[in-house]
């Protein structure tokens, strides 16, 4: 017998406090304290399941933005996935994002993101991996950069806002770069329990060339220097950013933050001394392919057309064959075509992203393609290897 499920967007009081019950046992408390979580999202943010009208679990929908080649393209994350235990396994999970994928196709959403806590549940629905989510550490003592070019000015009182102009004009320039839910502000800039937090504008207030916050800690392992969120717009202010760090080494041992797979203010540092201390990889869904096609920027000098066949076996609309033509950094999608680059919609992901070249994918048996076709998209998603500062 088939079950049926009953999806919502409409939760009610006691609706809320059944899904902080799940979350609360699926997160064991991770989640900082399940009604204050919630209410920080927006109670209208979620999404419930149900099986013979009794609540078996929800999700979160987190509307914002991602910067690909240069454009803001909108994209809807997917937070706190949660299933009460007793209906694990019945196959509540993915019809609860399986219905949530076709809402957010009916409102035009091109994107989709989330981290995974099992990767082939989200594969099924057509995700894939799309960039990384990397933490960094480096002996405080082995930065020996001196030289402070900008001055540091303290920010008091902390609020996110002053922070958005100098963020946003960073991630412009970054691939993959969240334009962040206001939920994501107020968790950045609020401190963890016992924590002191500080943040300091680099260069002067009237014309900062970025960011930094941060929190120290006492540990185990050491004192640490926790970088909670960097902004860097000039050499001048990596300068600054090294040098400040290094000034802590008498106290800190080791300075943590988040980054690229490929960091490139590590070449700053006189040896190799920065070392990954942990990576994972988040997941994409092309929700709407036409429009994640055409909204995204592409590198200026590529001239060309990639003729794509596409299978996608949840939404409809993104079946069949489609022609991207790209010029002066645009693209333009038509349907029809040769159908030369044959790929499900999970493999469109890291294609679009640039985590994997289109021959990486080839190789790996994730696509087909004629050497035209990917001599094209090799062009056209050509990028740096994208990432997020942000866990959702």
């Amino acid at each position: 017998m088939t079950v049926q499920f009953e999806y919502s967007t409409l939760a009610n009081p006691q609706d809320i406090q059944q899904l902080g019950t799940i979350f609360e046992q699926c997160f064991i408390s991770g989640l900082g304290g399940e009604e204050a979580y919630i209410n920080l999202l927006g109670v209208e943010n979620f999404r419930i399941i149900r099986e013979s009208e009794q609540l078996i679990g929800g999700l979160a929908t987190l509307d914002m933005g991602q910067w690909w080649g240069g454009v803001r393209v909108p994209m809807t994350g997917i937070a706190v996935v949660g299933i009460a235990p007793e209906y694990r396994g019945s196959g509540a999970a993915i019809a609860l994002m399986q219905h949530t994928l076709k809402e957010l196709y009916a409102r035009g959403i091109p994107l989709s993101a989330l981290y995974p806590a099992v990767q082939s549940l989200y594969r099924k629905v057509g995700y894939e991996q799309g960039g990384s989510w990397c933490n960094w550490e480096v002996p405080t003592k082995s930065i020996q950069v001196r030289e402070q070019p900008l001055p540091l000015q303290p920010i008091v009182p902390i609020n996110h806002q002053v922070f958005h102009e100098l963020y946003q004009q960073q991630a412009r320039l970054t691939h993959g770069y969240l334009d962040r839910h206001p939920a994501i502000w107020e968790r950045l800039i609020q401190p963890d329990e016992k924590e002191t937090f500080y943040a300091y504008f680099i260069g002067t207030k009237e014309k900062p060339e970025g960011y930094i916050l941060f929190s120290q800690h006492s540990k185990e392992d050491g004192t640490i220097l926790r970088i909670k969120d960097w902004v860097i717009l000039t050499v001048a202010a990596a300068q600054t950013f090294w040098s400040f760090l290094a000034s802590h080494r008498s106290q800190i041992e080791q300075v943590r933050w988040r980054s690229s797979a490929i960091d490139s203010l590590t070449l700053l540092l006189p040896e190799q001394t920065a070392k990954l201390k942990n990576t994972m990889r988040w997941m994409l869904r092309v929700v709407d392919v036409v429009k994640a096609l055409e909204m995204r920027g592409y590198p200026s000098g590529v001239e060309t057309e990639l003729h794509l066949e596409i299978q996608d076996n949840l939404l409809d609309a993104n079946n069949g064959k489609f022609i991207l033509s790209v010029a002066n950094g645009r693209g333009e999608v038509i349907k029809g075509g040769k159908g030369e680059l044959q790929l499900d919609i999970r493999e469109l992901a890291p294609i679009y992203t640039s985590l994997f070249t289109p021959y990486h994918l080839q190789i790996a048996g994730k696509l087909d393609g004629t050497e035209t076709a990917i001599a094209a998209a090799t062009q056209i998603f050509a990028g740096s290897s994208p990432w997020v500062a942000d866990f959702f």
